[in-house]
C-alpha cells in the first residue's frame, strides 16, 4: 500500500528504516566472479557494478530485464530574474517532444530497452521565486514528492530518473550551496547556454535565492522545498520509492544529483541504492558526486539532463551483468587455473 504523506515529516519517516543490500547475495556473487574465466579484477570497475546490482536484486547472477527512464518537468518561477537563455515555454514544449519520442533520452531508452515514462508537474503553475522565500508549501513540495514515488514502476529492476526545466540548474546550484556551502560562483554552470557575462547574474541569483531562505542550510527536505522545484521534488520521491523496492538507480546530472543529496542530508545512507551515471560538464556536478562519494561510470562531456547521461550508462551496467551472470566458469568452460 502506497503511504499518503502530505506533510515532510511524514515523507522524512520513510528514510528511518530502509532496506539495505542481500548479504548473501552479494557473498554467493563474490564467490561466482572468482570462478570465471579471467583474471582476477581484469573487468575492473564493471566487477564492482555487478556485484552491487546483484546485492540489491538479491540474485547473485541478476540480469537487467525491465529498467524504467522517468522524466519529470516543472517550471520555475526564478526564470523571472533571467537566469535562463530559454522561455519557460520550452519546458512544455520539450514534455511534448518527449511524448512524441523526438528527444535525445528517447533514442537511448530504446537501444538500452528502457520503459520510458514523462510526468509533467503543474507547468502553468511555476514555483514561487526562490530568491524572495520558500519556492513551495510543504503541500506542493509533499504533492510532488508523491508524484515522483508513484511514477515508479513496481515491476522494473532498474530506475532513472531525469528533468525538464527552464531555470532548474539554478535551482540545484542554490540547492548545493545550501547544503554544502563555499560560494554560488563555484556551483553554476551555463545550464541552456548562458552567456558568460550572464554568469555573474546567475551567481548572485543562487547567492540571494539561499540568504533569503536561511532554514534550507540545516535540512535537505527544507533546502529541496525552499530552492528546489517540482521535478526535483519529483525525483526525490522516485528515489527513496526505488529504494524502498531494493530497486538499483543510476543518478543521472546536475539536478538529478542535486535532488537526490536532499535526501542524503535528511537520511544518511539513502543513496546506497544509487550510482552515478556520469559526470556532466556543469561545473558543480563534480564537486556534487565528491561530496556524496558518488564515482561516475562516464565523462563524456554530456549536460543535457532529461536523464540522458543516467540512460546511457544503462549499457554499461547490462555489459557488466552479461558478463558476471553469462561467463563460464574455468570448471565449466575446462580451463586449467593451476
Amino acid at each position: 500500500m502506497s503511504p499518503n504523506f502530505t506533510t515532510l515529516a511524514e515523507f522524512s519517516s520513510l528514510l528511518a528504516d530502509l532496506p539495505a543490500p542481500d548479504a548473501s547475495a552479494i557473498e554467493a556473487a563474490h564467490a561466482r566472479d572468482r570462478q570465471l574465466t579471467k583474471p582476477p579484477g581484469a573487468l575492473g570497475r564493471l566487477e564492482e557494478l555487478a556485484l552491487w546490482y546483484c546485492g540489491w536484486r538479491g540474485d547473485a547472477r541478476a540480469r537487467i530485464k525491465h529498467p524504467q527512464v522517468i522524466v519529470f518537468a516543472g517550471n520555475h518561477g526564478v526564470t523571472a530574474q533571467g537566469i535562463s537563455a530559454f522561455p519557460a515555454e520550452v519546458t512544455a514544449q520539450m514534455v511534448a517532444n518527449f511524448q512524441s519520442g523526438g528527444a535525445a533520452v528517447n533514442q537511448l531508452a530504446g537501444i538500452v530497452g528502457a520503459r520510458m515514462d514523462v510526468h509533467a508537474l503543474a507547468l502553468d503553475t511555476p514555483t514561487q521565486d526562490m530568491t524572495k522565500g520558500p519556492a513551495m508549501s510543504e503541500a506542493e513540495v509533499a504533492s510532488a514528492l508523491k508524484t515522483g514515488w508513484d511514477a515508479v514502476n513496481v515491476e522494473a529492476d532498474l530506475l532513472v530518473v531525469g528533468e525538464m526545466g527552464i531555470g532548474n540548474t539554478t535551482s540545484a546550484a542554490a540547492i548545493a550551496l545550501a547544503l554544502f556551502g563555499g560560494d554560488a560562483a563555484g556551483w553554476i554552470g551555463q545550464g541552456t547556454g548562458l552567456a558568460p557575462e550572464a554568469m555573474t547574474h546567475k551567481a548572485e541569483v543562487v547567492a540571494h535565492a539561499v540568504a533569503a531562505n536561511p532554514g534550507a542550510q540545516d535540512s535537505g527536505l527544507e533546502a529541496l522545498r525552499c530552492l528546489g522545484g517540482r521535478e526535483l521534488a519529483a525525483m526525490a520521491g522516485a528515489i527513496l520509492r526505488a529504494r524502498v523496492l531494493s530497486i538499483p538507480l543510476i543518478l543521472d546530472g546536475f539536478i538529478c544529483t542535486a535532488a537526490a543529496a536532499c535526501l542524503e542530508l535528511a537520511g544518511p545512507g539513502a543513496l546506497d541504492h544509487a550510482v552515478a551515471g556520469h559526470v556532466s560538464a556543469e561545473p558543480g556536478h563534480a564537486k556534487l558526486l565528491a561530496q556524496l562519494g558518488k564515482e561516475p561510470i562516464l565523462s563524456l562531456g554530456m549536460r543535457l539532463g532529461e536523464g540522458s547521461g543516467g540512460t546511457l550508462a544503462i549499457g554499461i551496467l547490462q555489459g557488466a551483468l552479461a558478463c558476471h551472470s553469462g561467463m563460464a566458469s574455468f570448471a565449466e568452460a575446462g580451463v586449467s587455473t593451476g
